[in-house]
């Protein structure tokens, strides 16, 4: 074999070698782009961002290479939403991946040709944004939440096990928010078969959250149930939950940031998995998938935290089979 025959094999090897790299480092066309809208800011959702973009690595998804995330957050200001959504429609973005049905709705406002994944669904066949959970039929799917009243019957059993026997317990809800007058409902007939007396207290705006706690307590609750949505779970968790502790109130929220921020309590579908699930929908629709064609998923897996914290400057004693259930305990 002469010199340059050698030459010649050892160039073939190393660029055989080699264009694996320089595919993934020159990736041919353009970069799909992911349009991730939050009504939250950054850092009150910035575990479940990085859930959502994990998931996406471990699909084989590069950021900057074989995909891009733009992100948008409303800060709390649900009306920035439309103009947000505009703005990533024009980019454009291939998909977008939203949370609860507000986010859905501001999107939908602007665009229906843009495929819309949802990590928070909430009752998307009953509020209109899908046909069937099996079956979608328009330009959304993903996860949804559970809303049933035996899951109400459960976080109303939890809270229950703690507070004082006969304990009247508030329920802390959007008077503006088509879904939480549902969840009220639900919270109502779980109650009435518990035989738990309700002190339903309802707000518009962040202003009236220190009304709102004074209310419940007026009305002899010990514990209250946040029931959702964007202005109670956004970034006004531990001003609730301050204001909870200081007016003697055992606060239980349907989220594990409520538990970690103050409140005594959190049980709901783990947000995180949501957020990773939602990837694989991603992943299906950057491959040419018809969102439409691509079933709804429900949360399978929910968490107990509880906050031995703020039992303790409540003065609550949590009991043993609770804490056995608990899935994480903050001391």
């Amino acid at each position: 074999m002469t010199r340059r025959t050698i030459g010649l094999l050892i160039t073939l090897a190393l660029g055989l070698l080699m264009a694996p790299l320089l595919a993934v480092a020159q990736p041919a066309g353009r970069v799909p782009k992911i349009g991730f809208l939050s009504g939250s800011s950054a850092p009150a959702i910035a575990r479940e961002f990085e859930a959502f973009t994990q998931g996406l690595r471990e699909l084989g998804y590069i950021e900057g290479q074989t995909m891009a995330i733009e992100p948008r957050y409303a800060e709390g200001r649900v009306e920035q939403l439309p103009a947000l959504a505009a703005e990533l429609a024009a980019l454009p973005v291939e998909v977008f991946v939203v949370n609860v049905n507000r986010v859905a709705e501001a999107v939908q406002q602007t665009t229906t040709q843009i495929p819309i994944v949802m990590t928070t669904a909430e009752e998307p066949v009953r509020f209109g944004l899908a046909k069937s959970l099996a079956r979608p039929g328009g330009t959304i799917t993903g996860v949804t939440v559970v809303t049933s009243p035996e899951m109400y019957s459960k976080i109303l059993e939890l809270l229950t096990e703690i507070l004082p026997p006969g304990a009247r317990i508030g329920v802390l809800f959007d008077t503006t928010s088509a879904i939480n007058a549902l969840w009220l409902q639900a919270m109502e007939e779980a109650a009435r078969a518990l035989r738990v007396s309700l002190v339903p207290t309802g707000v518009r705006r962040v202003e009236d959250f220190d009304h709102a706690v004074a209310e419940m307590h007026q009305g002899n609750a010990t514990g209250f149930v946040v029931l959702g949505g964007s202005l109670l779970l956004s970034d006004n968790r531990e001003r609730i939950n301050e204001r909870a502790v200081r007016s003697g109130l055992a606060a239980m929220w349907p989220i594990r940031l409520g538990a970690e921020t103050g409140g005594l309590m959190s049980y709901g579908a783990i947000a995180r998995d949501r957020y990773r699930r939602a990837a694989t929908y991603v992943d299906k629709i950057l491959k040419g998938a018809n969102p439409g064609d691509l079933p709804m998923e429900q949360p399978m897996k929910f968490e107990l935290v509880i906050n031995l914290k703020t039992a303790q400057a409540l003065g609550l004693t949590v009991p043993p089979t609770l804490l056995f259930q608990a899935d994480e305990i903050i001391r």
